[in-house]
């Protein structure tokens, strides 16, 4: 039986044979003690089975799926017979401490799977787990009363598990399957040290108070209606004006970077689906229909597009291409729905119908480095204009794919060189390319410090292979083009989303929905009101006066509460001297300035733009 052993800091942790070889307690900590990912993945991992334990002793007819880790830190699928809420999530883990702080040794054995089909025959839950693995052997981990099924590793003692906080109750369909149950899922987090479990909480803390959800609909952005359907997002006129603005500045930068505005339908044949590998390989998250033209004849299937790039491949093989037109970029903000389970729609970053500011460009091999680095630099500009820092990822081949092995390592060489050329840094993430490429994905780091996955390039070399696109070379031979995807924000409704919580709801100037509220002290102050705000809707702002029968403090605070840029307010002196007094939420200041000065001020912050 061989052991199982991870490295951490150059040390070696045989998970197995720890008790033996004398890994006592002392030395246990000093591995454990840094945040680095291997030491976090095995904290949180045993945190999850302390958990777990403590869950049993106080609901002893508890029965456990499973409790992985995860980005967000560690959670456990369970069966409880009685109804748990979030209020007893203190209780549990106040039994965790408790647990922990009996130094119970955490140990390791295997056994034949088929004896642990007999040892668990009474725990359903386990037979369903036990049905997952394909080995001959399982491992189980065991600490105290508390064993379960599990590859580990684990820390060698309960007692290095101190620096945890159960987040969050849920509930989660057994394995993920909506047909089945719906079990209890507790989520947790762990770390090493106390100073960064409490930095992790404040951030949290600070992420409730900036939940897109709560202040979508406090600042009237959009609404979701189960009349309508779930993950279908409804855009009120605050969020569209948004939106419209957030489209418009990005139309300009694709024009002035040559690319074309094209549109496809948002149903195709199934046939174009089936060609593409969509249908094998993305079936599961595509809605299909049957259109019947004539009774007699056979219905034919349709596919709602859950991408773009078919329809563009139509517009690319419509015509005879030269090498000479090459690269050719078409770019759409195209509408598409993807079937996503119920148990995963969250707000505006997980919905069925979504809009993507998506590019297909099409350009000879040779031209595929400086297509990627030229959308790099498209990529840079954009996230500086929003304040986001961001790093990137290779995403290499899935189990789920088209093409030639060689093929795949071609693309792949291919984002490899144009990131090195320009001297970016990258992780690589093995297995998460899409079925027809390998990609590049961009994660945004926001205001508290949270990652987002928003844009990718994909370098696919499949589809033209499977559409047997052409265009004709120099030597006035045939030759294939390459197709490159490209999706800078990913999709309007997850970036509007990421951008509400990256600035708590108080957007920039040149993309907030309302730009300035005036509110006129009295009766007599709103002719110049009028004007001021005529000027400035003349200038592409949208504004609003706050006129109504209030007290003035009321209408102040009030404009507030919407978070709007500028705020400014007319009285007597405002209007015999043609100046406004202004309250800039951004900037955290007051001033009163002429007119003319307010107009350039306006001006420039609708320069602030930088893409």
């Amino acid at each position: 039986m061989e052991p199982i052993a991870f490295k951490i800091d150059e040390q070696i942790i045989d998970t197995q044979t720890a008790e033996q070889k004398n890994i006592d307690l002392e030395g246990a900590k000093k591995i454990f003690a840094d945040n680095s990912p291997d030491a976090l993945e095995v904290i949180r991992h045993s945190t999850a089975h302390l958990m777990a334990q403590a869950i049993k002793e106080l609901y002893p007819e508890a029965k456990f799926f499973v409790g992985p880790v995860v980005e967000e830190g560690f959670y456990y699928d369970f069966r409880v017979s009685q109804k748990i809420g979030e209020e007893d999530l203190k209780r549990i883990e106040e039994k965790m401490a408790e647990i922990a702080n009996r130094k119970l040794p955490i140990e390791r054995y295997e056994i034949p799977k088929t004896e642990a089909l007999k040892k668990f025959a009474e725990d359903d839950l386990k037979q369903e787990v036990l049905k997952r693995i394909d080995s001959e052997t399982v491992s189980i981990y065991k600490q105290g009363d508390f064993e379960d099924l599990c590859r580990g590793p684990h820390v060698p003692n309960t007692k290095v598990l101190k620096h945890f906080k159960l987040t969050r109750i849920a509930g989660a369909y057994l394995g993920g399957d909506e047909t089945k149950e719906m079990l209890t899922r507790i989520y947790g987090i762990a770390f090493a040290d106390k100073k960064s479990l409490k930095e992790y909480l404040n951030m949290i803390e600070e992420a409730k108070k900036r939940d897109h959800r709560r202040l979508g609909t406090e600042l009237e952005l959009f609404m979701f209606n189960e009349e309508v359907g779930a993950g279908l997002p409804i855009w009120l006129p605050k969020g569209a004006r948004l939106r419209g603005k957030l489209e418009s500045l990005l139309y300009a930068a694709h024009r002035k970077r040559g690319y074309e505005p094209v549109r496809g339908p948002e149903i195709l044949k199934s046939d174009l689906w089936i060609k593409s590998g969509h249908y094998q390989n993305y079936k599961e998250n595509m809605y299909f229909t049957q259109i019947c033209d004539d009774e007699d004849k056979d219905c034919v299937e349709y596919g709602i597009k859950p991408m773009n790039c078919v329809g563009h491949i139509m517009i690319y093989s419509h015509k005879k291409r030269s090498y000479k037109e090459l690269p050719i970029k078409m770019f759409e903000y195209g509408v598409v729905h993807r079937h996503e389970k119920s148990g995963v729609l969250h707000g505006l970053f997980r919905v069925r119908e979504f809009t993507q500011d998506d590019a297909h460009i099409f350009c000879r091999p040779d031209q595929i480095k400086e297509i990627v680095q030229e959308v790099l630099g498209f990529v840079d500009e954009i996230m500086k204009s929003f304040d986001f820092h961001y790093e990137m990822e290779i995403s290499t081949k899935p189990s789920k794919a088209i093409g030639e092995e060689e093929i795949w390592e071609k693309a792949t060489k291919a984002l490899e060189e144009a990131l090195q050329e320009q001297g970016h840094r990258y992780g690589i993430d093995e297995g998460g390319g899409a079925f027809y490429g390998p990609k590049i994905d961009i994660k945004i780091t926001d205001a508290i410090g949270r990652k987002w996955q928003c844009g990718t390039i994909q370098v696919d070399f499949n589809l033209p292979e499977r559409f047997e696109l052409e265009y004709t070379d120099s030597d006035n031979l045939p030759k294939r083009p390459v197709m490159i995807h490209r999706a800078i924000l990913g999709s309007f409704e997850r970036f509007i989303g990421i951008l509400t919580e990256h600035y708590a709801g108080e957007f920039p100037f040149f993309i907030a929905p309302t730009q300035i509220i005036f509110i006129p002290i009295a009766q007599d102050h709103l002719k110049y009101c009028e004007t001021l705000a005529k000027k400035a809707a003349a200038m592409g702002v949208d504004c609003e006066i706050y006129d109504k029968n209030e007290s003035l403090n009321k209408r102040i605070r009030n404009a507030e509460k919407q978070k709007v840029p500028l705020i400014a307010v007319i009285g007597d002196k405002e209007v015999s001297t043609s100046s406004v007094a202004v309250r800039d939420r951004r900037e955290r200041i007051q001033y009163n300035i002429p007119e003319n000065q307010f107009f350039d001020k306006i001006k420039e912050k609708l320069s602030e733009v930088r893409f």
